[in-house]
């Protein structure tokens, strides 16, 4: 008889375990909406989430150490008049946070350190450029203040968000609605899937498609991709019996996929989220209860199935947490936020180790949070590889994050310089001579409104004055 051979794999035993009902977040009233993103992000400083509002949009911003029943009127971010469809913090700043919602915008906000004690209503930067519902946000991986957003127009927009402004506007390649979208691990390209049937590379500044595959799944279900080691590209989608799969493709040769594996019948939107510190993928369904992940190597079958977490409620959405906020002397390489009706769950994956030193192997130079381009840099041709930090003693921010400071470029400066007025009243009364340099003509038109009412107030003062002294004297 032949002995089966089980694969080696430092990973094998990884298992998930959600913590404790006193280390949740609990009575959230999680979004309703239907579409297809995380609705959760989170770092090292806190856990944000969609929720339901009335008239408009909002989601609440909490300190991780928040947990426990969350009071229903704490205050949220509510500047959006519609639903808000997808969330993601900055990775460079940990206060930064950008928005996606159905009334076409994108917007930036800035945290307090503290968390929020009142309700935030005026966004630092808002971005116009969309004319559907914004339902895709992704940060640079390495340039500072780059931000790319999909719509449902069709359309893959990059904002330096710093200027506030729109640089590479991808509008003729996307034919139908874009269902996923992402950076690979130096940001040089971007990763889209459409329901037009269509798995694309593109070069982000040019806009240009470096290589397409079709019909990467049969189903006429959404796709997900995302990158993953050494450039392949990792797709979650359905056969035409509408069983759910995944694939793993060299996009060096688009023609067949290097693996396909068929999962189950559940009809949710499988999330891919992928550390590439350790080459696990981990697969979370929308509607699901459960967290597969699996192991990406450079040996046929390529993704080696390791485990499932399992549990009793289905998930809304899910955060993922990055490696700089792990607990590493309990050998945790993964943490998931789930979103269930009214509350959020953390799920930790660990590697069961007897041993508390650290452990090298599970734990290589990860990236950290300081950008290696500036966005003017990045946007000119200039690429930047992940500046790697060292997890050994914990993550322990050396630097204050930058303040951040939106610089708005006015296309069309309009210098205009005006001299009030010199008025008298009963000769005693002297206005200065004031000196102006205008760069919007919203700006000139509104001054020139508030001197007409200056000049109508100081006419009936000197009126009452004349008055009041033909009266007494």
């Amino acid at each position: 008889m032949s002995r089966k051979v089980v694969r080696t794999s430092k990973f094998r035993h990884v298992f998930g375990q959600a913590l404790k009902a006193d280390q949740c977040y609990d009575d959230i009233r999680i979004s309703q909406m239907t579409w297809d993103s995380n609705f959760c992000s989170v770092n090292p400083k806190f856990v944000a989430m969609i929720v339901d509002a009335s008239g408009g949009g909002a989601f609440i911003v909490l300190p991780l150490s928040k947990t426990g029943r969350i009071d229903m009127s704490l205050p949220t971010v509510c500047g959006h008049t519609g639903p808000v469809l997808d969330i993601e913090f900055c990775p460079h700043n940990d206060n930064i946070i950008a928005s996606g919602s159905e009334d076409c915008s994108v917007m930036i906000w800035e945290i307090p350190d503290g968390g929020l004690i009142s309700p935030l209503k005026d966004p630092v930067v808002k971005l116009d450029g969309h004319s559907k519902r914004v339902g895709i946000l992704s940060w640079h991986p390495t340039a500072h203040n780059v931000l790319m957003s999909a719509g449902c127009d069709n359309v893959v927009i990059l904002w330096n968000v710093v200027h506030g402004e729109a640089v590479v506007r991808i509008d003729s390649v996307h034919t139908d609605l874009i269902y996923s979208a992402c950076w690979n691990r130096n940001g040089s390209q971007i990763l889209t899937s459409c329901k037009d049937k269509k798995l694309r590379v593109l070069d982000p500044r040019k806009g240009s498609v470096i290589c397409e595959k079709d019909k990467p799944h049969e189903g006429s279900r959404p796709v997900r991709a995302v990158f993953v080691s050494d450039g392949k590209i990792l797709t979650t989608g359905f056969s035409r019996m509408s069983e759910r799969q995944v694939a793993l493709w060299d996009p060096k040769n688009f023609g067949e996929p290097l693996t396909l594996q068929e999962l189950d019948t559940s009809s949710g939107v499988l999330l891919p989220f992928f550390d590439p510190d350790t080459g696990i993928v981990y697969l979370c369904g929308k509607g699901d209860s459960s967290i597969r992940y699996f192991e990406v190597t450079d040996e046929a079958p390529y993704v080696h199935y390791l485990s499932m977490y399992s549990s009793k409620e289905s998930q809304k959405g899910m955060g993922y947490m990055p490696k700089r906020g792990l607990e590493v002397n309990k050998c945790e390489i993964a943490r998931f936020y789930k979103l269930h009706e009214r509350k959020c769950e953390p799920i930790v994956m660990t590697v069961p180790r007897k041993s508390d030193l650290f452990q090298e192997d599970l734990y290589p130079d990860t990236i950290g949070p300081e950008p290696s381009v500036e966005a003017d840099d990045w946007f000119s041709g200039k690429n930047g590889a992940p500046i790697l930090i060292s997890l050994k003693d914990g993550f322990v921010a050396t630097t204050k994050n930058k303040e951040f400071k939106v610089i708005k470029k006015h296309r069309n400066p309009l210098p205009v310089y005006c001299v009030l007025m010199n008025l008298s009243v009963t000769n005693k009364l002297i206005l200065p001579f004031f000196l102006f340099h205008i760069q919007d003509v919203q700006t000139l038109q509104a001054l020139q409104n508030e001197v007409k009412e200056l000049r109508e107030m100081v006419e009936q003062l000197t009126q009452r004055v004349s008055e009041l002294e033909s009266k007494y004297s």
